[in-house]
């Protein structure tokens, strides 16, 4: 079965973890003693109707102040696709925390409260989402009970969300009006709003069409781990295990080892189950070669042509997560990159973005947290990278504190 992963964003109070709620709960995803924890917990609290919110808000913290702060990961499946869910949090200071949840996502529900129409959270969360090359948007004006099942009103966000998208490059933008708490128009279609034409939201979410997320283009195999099992039944064994990020190998493929320019042919493809006749992401397997080479850890198996990007200077947009420093020109880090970390240099930071005017803002070089910004970094030792447009894994890095360990930005290569 085909499976969707998908993240809510939007400001706070939007009703995110309200729609999640009322998803699972429609769909009948939920136990009955989960059911009646909530309801019973809902009574306590003195809410007038079933919080659905504490569904997946499930830290105290987040119980207590009615927000969702760490991203929470639910499941549920009907009878057309199974659905991996990102709730991700609306504050501000927990952008980072979207980027996380966004970062493995096929589509994006931004939530839209019918009363407040766009803020700046929906702007950053948009723009964001444009990043990630998210190519589905779907902009759920929820709370439409709130100001009378209002086609105007209605009509009058979608008018303000495309004049801030039209600057975006989000392929296909779909507009919802729901209630999360009623369940208008999130699995059935809504009575209260005849005028609407459209599809539910879960209609939506079973029929959009997602495209291969992959690519199986260029050929990118990242070696994880060499595998030497050193005992007499596999004594000359000497695989290369790892996780496809691209295009499609078979035994008896010509490949090249990078760094070290060596080629050698696919002997055989091993995974847990048995062997493979061919391997493409997402698998993860085990890859023998017919020569013997010199290959570790950081490596990359590629097609000698079709080869990657090969070099030290990296252009990235970076979002910061660190609340304890800022990003400045000069800073050592740490990069990590597929399966390879290498020692970098901020050389500059080029631009910040103004995520509500998507203006760049070009005299303030120093990157705090959850800002996002263009730089360019040295990295001691080449990598082998495509631009994220082309491959969202051979695309990505990560950049740590060499002392704490501290994860201080995710980012996307940019080198155009």
């Amino acid at each position: 079965m085909e499976l969707l992963r998908f993240t809510t964003a939007g400001s706070v109070d939007d009703g995110k973890s309200t729609l999640i709620g009322r998803l699972m709960y429609d769909t009948k995803t939920i136990f009955e003693d989960q059911l009646e924890a909530v309801e019973r917990t809902s009574k306590q609290r003195g809410d007038e109707n079933v919080n659905l919110a504490l569904l997946t808000d499930g830290l105290k913290a987040e119980r207590e102040q009615g927000i969702t702060i760490d991203v929470a990961y639910r499941y549920f499946a009907t009878p057309k696709r199974k659905f991996i869910i990102a709730d991700t949090p609306g504050h501000i200071q927990y952008t980072r925390n979207m980027v996380t949840g966004a970062s493995t996502a096929n589509l994006a529900i931004i939530l839209v409260d019918a009363r407040n129409g766009v803020i700046e959270q929906t702007c950053r969360h948009s723009f964001i989402a444009s990043l990630l090359q998210i190519e589905h948007v779907v902009v759920a004006i929820n709370k439409m009970d709130l100001v009378d099942w209002s086609e105007e009103r209605f009509n009058e966000l979608v008018s303000d969300y495309k004049d801030f998208a039209s600057r975006l490059d989000i392929p296909q933008i779909t507009f919802i009006p729901i209630s999360a708490l009623h369940g208008d128009n999130v699995v059935s279609k809504s009575e209260n709003m005849p005028w609407y034409q459209g599809s539910s939201l879960l209609y939506h979410l079973e029929t959009v069409y997602i495209g291969p997320d992959a690519n199986h283009v260029d050929a990118r195999f990242p070696v994880q781990w060499v595998i030497r099992p050193h005992s007499d039944k596999w004594h000359d064994f000497r695989g290369y295990a790892g996780r496809v990020a691209g295009g499609v190998f078979k035994p008896g493929d010509e490949v090249m080892v990078l760094p070290s320019g060596f080629t050698s042919r696919i002997k055989k493809i091993h995974t847990f189950e048995g062997e493979l006749e061919e391997a493409f992401n997402p698998h993860s397997c085990t890859i023998t070669l017919e020569d013997e080479i010199d290959i570790s850890r950081g490596d990359m198996l590629v097609k000698p042509n079709n080869k990657p990007q090969v070099e030290q200077e990296i252009d990235a947009m970076i979002c910061w997560f660190s609340p304890t420093r800022k990003l400045k020109a000069g800073d050592k880090l740490m990069m990590r990159h597929t399966t390879r970390e290498v020692k970098a240099i901020v050389k500059h930071v080029q631009y910040k973005v103004n995520v509500n005017t998507l203006h760049k803002v070009e005299e303030d070089h120093e990157v705090g947290l959850n800002e996002i910004a263009r730089v360019h970094i040295r990295v001691a030792s080449p990598l082998f990278f495509d631009e994220y447009t082309r491959n969202r894994i051979t695309g990505s890095l990560v950049l740590i504190d060499p002392f704490t360990n501290e994860t201080l930005a995710g980012g996307m290569i940019r080198n155009t």
